[in-house]
């Protein structure tokens, strides 16, 4: 698997996680911005954006462009 394969499946099983917790636990802003250490979503916003980051680094070489 190419390592922009490996992204997009890291971000799209976070996603997945995201969402059946927040089906099954609903999300308080403060969990999502502010989250207490050790909770589901500690560090899950910077670490999706990290990946995502990483992914678009990873299109603008493919493409020859920088952002």
């Amino acid at each position: 698997m190419t390592d922009k394969k490996a992204k997009i499946a890291e971000l799209i099983e976070m996603q997945k996680k995201f969402i059946a917790y927040e089906h099954e636990n609903g999300v308080d802003m403060k969990d999502y911005f502010a989250p207490e250490p050790g909770h589901l979503l500690d560090g899950y916003k910077e670490s999706y954006m990290q990946k995502a980051m990483e992914l678009v680094d990873i299109a603008h070489a493919e493409k020859g462009s920088s952002r």
